[in-house]
């Protein structure tokens, strides 16, 4: 988990996230004000999230930028802990929040198979 938890704290400064952790999953929340699930894009490839999104913003009539710091675009590529099931992941953003919960993976103790004489 160090690995997913080094990266979330690496991300640009204007991107905030918490981890979580229970005994079955993580869960990964991520602050994207503006962006909605039509404008937010998650995959898990080769043991890693990708998260993209493009939040919306507007500019009032008569105003002109003087200072812009927030990104309309994030995009942020995590790695996943070992022990995580990426295939089963689940995402859902609700008012610019987005949750990703990962489930970890069930250890396999193995399987006995039995031998027969044949």
């Amino acid at each position: 988990m160090s690995t997913l938890r080094d990266a979330l704290a690496s991300m640009p400064g204007a991107t905030f996230a918490d981890l979580l952790e229970s005994d079955d999953a993580y869960l990964v929340v991520i602050d994207l004000p503006g962006a909605t699930a039509e404008t937010t894009d998650v995959r898990v490839d080769d043991a890693r999230v990708r998260i993209e999104a493009q939040r919306e913003k507007s500019m009032p009539s008569g105003f002109r930028y003087v200072r812009e710091n927030r990104q309309l675009f994030v995009d942020v590529d995590l790695p996943l802990p070992p022990d995580a099931g990426g295939d089963e992941a689940e995402a859902s953003i609700d008012a610019g929040v987005l949750e990703l919960r990962i489930p970890k993976r069930r250890e396999s103790g193995g399987v006995t198979i039995s031998v027969e004489d044949a």
